[in-house]
């Protein structure tokens, strides 16, 4: 009997270690689907809906400040058109920005950078972007400054007000005059520090003229994600253009 039991007990302790096993088992694989789902998810979400970048200058102050973080809308412009006064994410044109140098890392901080790029929690080609307020749409005529300082879109003034930052004593929106018409699929933009900001104006010497084409555009910037304190949804200022007539076909 002594030896009987003996076995039942062995054999009990051997089935509960398997049981324990395969629950170890269990519980990995579905740690690593949960980790593989959220991956695709991520992926997915940054690929066709939102994306994440960093601000690394102050061109648009005060709307955004160096280093702000935002989360840019990529419906837009390939579902969702794009609107005079949003403000827009895109690739450089070309001659836009200097050339980026390239910080060295290791083998462990770039994959880590990677993954992070890939799930969308990672900022790092912020510095081959630029971000800038639309002011006009294909076919818009686009000139400064009139009598009082002020952009005129299709002839119409525009207050700027509430989102243009200038110099102390200035009362003209532009340092420079100019008069320009938006070709078809380009944007005219510029920033909202427009005293320090190197926007269409200033890159009309670039092979873009100034212009940026729609398929440059990564999406529109709708909210600044962190720091906290500064959670704020960005606003287009339909009031702004709404006086704005179609732009001519």
């Amino acid at each position: 009997m002594t030896d009987s039991k003996s076995a039942t007990t062995s054999v009990g302790a051997a089935e509960s270690t398997s049981r324990k096993g395969r629950g170890t088992k269990l519980f990995i694989r579905d740690i690593v689907l949960i980790v593989v789902v959220a991956i695709v998810v991520s992926v997915g979400i940054k690929s066709f809906l939102i994306r994440s970048f960093y601000i690394p200058s102050g061109s648009m102050e005060n709307t955004l400040q160096i280093n702000d973080r935002i989360i840019v809308d990529e419906l837009v412009p390939n579902v969702v058109p794009i609107q005079r006064g949003d403000v827009v994410v895109f690739k450089d044109p070309g001659g836009w920005l200097p050339p980026a140098p390239v910080a060295p890392q290791s083998g462990i901080a770039a994959g880590i950078d990677w993954v992070l790029s890939v799930v969308g929690l990672s900022t790092s080609d912020s510095n081959d972007h630029l971000i800038k307020r639309v002011i006009g749409l294909p076919g818009d005529k686009v000139a400064c400054c009139n009598a009082f300082g002020q952009m005129t879109v299709n002839g119409i003034p525009l207050d700027e007000h509430e989102y243009v930052k200038l110099p102390q004593g200035s009362t003209s929106v532009s340092a420079d005059n100019f008069s320009v018409t938006v070709p078809p699929n380009r944007l005219w933009v510029m920033g909202d520090n427009r005293y320090d900001s190197k926007d269409s104006r200033y890159n009309r010497d670039t092979p873009s003229k100034g212009f940026v084409p729609m398929n440059d555009v990564v999406g529109r910037a709708f909210l600044i994600s962190w720091p906290t304190s500064r959670w704020t949804i960005l606003s287009d200022y339909p009031d702004v253009f709404s006086g704005v007539s179609r732009p001519t076909k």
